[in-house]
């Protein structure tokens, strides 16, 4: 249903054409209608569609309304199992999933350029092949859930995107695996982010398959001494790198345990005063810190409500 607010606008827009000779609602100028659709939130949009007349229609397919899908405010209902894909997700929320996927896609025309999902809205391989296929200028990516997901239907997915320039990836399955592939279909990626512990084996495929990278964000995860070093000489290309909250760890000869650093040594420190911008948080009475500590470098996000929208690099954030 539509809202008071937004129905006050309207009227509001009728109140100013009552000098003109027309009177009809489906004659009002496109662009204001436009001007209206831009105030309303996705799902307000999508229920107007079906309830007004063809011009309305018409103006909420205008393109303006459709260079970024935000799906971040939608979750799927799920529960966790034992067996893969160790997720079942109910039929409802599946079917809503469909149904909103279509009727926005249908409206964008293929000019959709960002389209940023929750991290825990679990797309599954229809869905995701349905979505690759009607948005081949898609600019920046927002991966969701990968459990519904096989290694194929991603891979075959990045192979429509062609333009992409932009990607943030949650907990992959074989990221590294992933990683190749989307380094050999996109050519043009140069910012990304990481929800995933980064160990020596997800560095070295960075280096090898993205190197025109410029912005990378690992923050809030488990970070290898040795991995952030291949980081710091394999990217040459690289002017930002985002390790804030990270747990840095260092590899000792044996019978050594394993060490987390409490501060970066000046051989990092030298490596990183190439670029523009290495954000770092190391601090004990950071919140950041202490949560990627108890989570120990693979964040629960659930648990932090809309914490995992937040990144030091703004170009990344939601």
């Amino acid at each position: 249903m539509m809202s008071f607010q937004k129905q006050e606008k309207i009227e509001a827009v009728v109140m100013e054409e009552r000098n003109s000779p027309v009177r009809r609602w489906e004659d009002l100028n496109i662009d204001m209608l436009v001007n209206i659709f831009q105030s309303f939130d996705l799902f307000q949009l999508i229920s107007v569609i079906p309830q007004v007349c063809p011009a309305w229609q018409l103006a909420c397919s205008d393109q303006r309304l459709w260079k970024t899908l935000d799906l971040s405010v939608m979750q799927s209902n799920f529960i966790k199992t034992q067996a893969p894909p160790y997720v079942f997700v109910d039929t409802p929320s599946r079917e809503k999933l469909t149904r909103i996927l279509k009727i926005c896609l249908n409206l964008s025309r293929g000019n959709l350029l960002t389209l940023i999902f929750h991290y825990n809205l679990y797309v599954d391989n229809n869905q995701l092949t349905y979505t690759a296929k009607r948005c081949p200028r898609l600019k920046r990516l927002v991966m969701p859930a990968w459990e519904k997901l096989e290694k194929r239907t991603i891979c075959s997915a990045f192979q429509e995107w062609k333009d992409l320039e932009s990607l943030t990836m949650p907990s992959l399955e074989e990221p590294a695996y992933v990683i190749e592939k989307i380094g050999r279909s996109c050519k043009k990626i140069s910012e990304l982010k990481i929800m995933d512990p980064c160990d020596v084996l997800l560095a070295s495929a960075l280096v090898a398959f993205l190197p025109n990278l410029k912005v990378l964000s690992v923050r809030c995860t488990e970070l290898p001494k040795y991995a952030l070093v291949i980081l710091l000489e394999g990217l040459k290309k690289l002017k930002v790198l985002n390790i804030s909250h990270c747990i840095i760890t260092e590899d000792l000869p044996p019978p050594a345990p394993m060490k987390i650093l409490t501060e970066l040594d000046e051989s990092i420190l030298k490596k990183a005063s190439r670029l523009d911008k290495f954000l770092t948080c190391m601090s004990g009475s950071c919140i950041m810190c202490q949560r990627t500590r108890n989570d120990e470098g693979s964040m629960r996000w659930y648990k932090y409500a809309d914490l995992w929208k937040v990144d030091e690099v703004t170009s990344l954030a939601i």
